[in-house]
């Protein structure tokens, strides 16, 4: 079972909107700090942002558009992406640390494609 668990890929038109999901396999975690990677073929691996606390941190190529929060239970991140553009193509990953309590432990998820196409 994979610890985390991306969700909300797809097909999206430019300038369109996505909202991914990253959340534990085991309810009763919590996450304590999650980066979003994102990698498009033939690309390394993209920072794209993350929350630590009620901090967060954005790539440059996505400052501005894209939006990362967490539900107040803080058993799920998500990554708001707004008016989103062909370039924005890619596998999108979580990289948490996870636990019943913090620190917790980094997990990869296992990623969600996201496709920005007419």
């Amino acid at each position: 079972q994979v610890p985390v668990v991306e969700s909300g890929g797809g097909l999206v038109q430019p300038g369109g909107s996505l909202r991914l999901s990253c959340a534990p396999s085991e309810s009763t975690f919590n996450i304590y700090t999650m980066h979003w990677y994102r990698q498009a073929p033939g690309s390394h691996r993209e920072f794209v942002g993350l929350i630590n606390g009620d901090n967060t941190n954005y790539g440059d190529s996505v400052k501005g558009r894209f939006t990362i929060s967490r539900d107040n239970a803080k058993t799920t991140v998500y990554l708001q992406m707004n008016n989103v553009k062909p370039d924005d193509t890619a596998v999108y990953y979580c990289y948490a640390a996870v636990g019943p309590s913090p620190p917790g432990k980094w997990y990869w998820g296992q990623g969600t494609q996201v496709t920005v196409s007419s």
